[in-house]
């Protein structure tokens, strides 16, 4: 199956497109748009988090659990929005967490793409969601695929820092090897979970983390 992917995802991942689950889910795909129903991201952007980071460039993972449902707001990475569009509450309070953490003003400017560009693999468990539906792709078998993701990773990349948010994130820990790379744990940035995600103060970890393992730190200034 020929899918449209950056090349070392491409070749990193070619077993996973030639298996049934995701002939299945391509053709539900089809068959929903064909069916008239709207779907975010647009198709060209679904596998956006891998097309500004390859293989060889992941720092940073965060695990978002499928994208926005709301017009404007999917752009294929976890927690962004494009430009112009106002922040959710999740990332508004992701910025607060970065600036008690790093003592830096974080701009309000929602589109996480100069974070991906620098490594930050910003990856949804699941990559579509149908318009106004939130999680109604969620059985589709965009997790076999994303965890097939995480554990390449886990195996074949070293030194990775996982940002796993709330307890679905937290499920995929068991996918990842501890003793290769750092795995922080805290509870979603969500309103819903009354503050317990302020003071995990993940972002001075992983760049101590990366720098510790000579890599370039995240410049997670925006």
């Amino acid at each position: 199956m020929d899918v449209r992917i950056e090349k070392s995802w491409k070749e990193a991942l070619a077993g996973e497109f030639e298996k049934p689950y995701f002939s299945t889910l391509v053709g539900t795909l089809h068959a929903e748009k064909d069916a008239g129903r709207k779907i975010y991201p647009p198709g060209s952007l679904i596998f956006r988090a891998f097309d500004l980071t390859p293989v060889d460039k992941v720092k940073v993972v965060i695990l978002g659990q499928d994208p926005y449902h709301n017009p404007g707001q999917a752009m294929g990475l976890s927690f962004s929005v494009p430009d112009g569009v106002p922040a959710p509450p999740s990332l508004v309070n992701i910025f607060k967490e970065i600036e008690n953490d790093l003592g830096i003003k974080m701009s309000g400017r929602p589109n996480l793409e100069n974070w991906a560009r620098q490594g930050v693999l910003l990856l949804n468990a699941i990559l579509t969601v149908r318009a106004g539906e939130a999680a109604s792709h969620s059985r589709l078998g965009w997790q076999e695929f994303t965890d097939a993701v995480i554990s390449y990773i886990s195996s074949h990349c070293k030194n990775v820092t996982f940002m796993l948010w709330g307890n679905f994130a937290r499920s995929k820990s068991s996918l990842i090897d501890h003793s290769r790379h750092l795995v922080l744990e805290a509870a979603h940035p969500s309103p819903l979970a009354r503050g317990a995600f302020f003071g995990c103060r993940h972002f001075s970890k992983a760049n101590a983390y990366l720098v510790s393992n000579g890599k370039t730190p995240i410049d997670w200034q925006l």
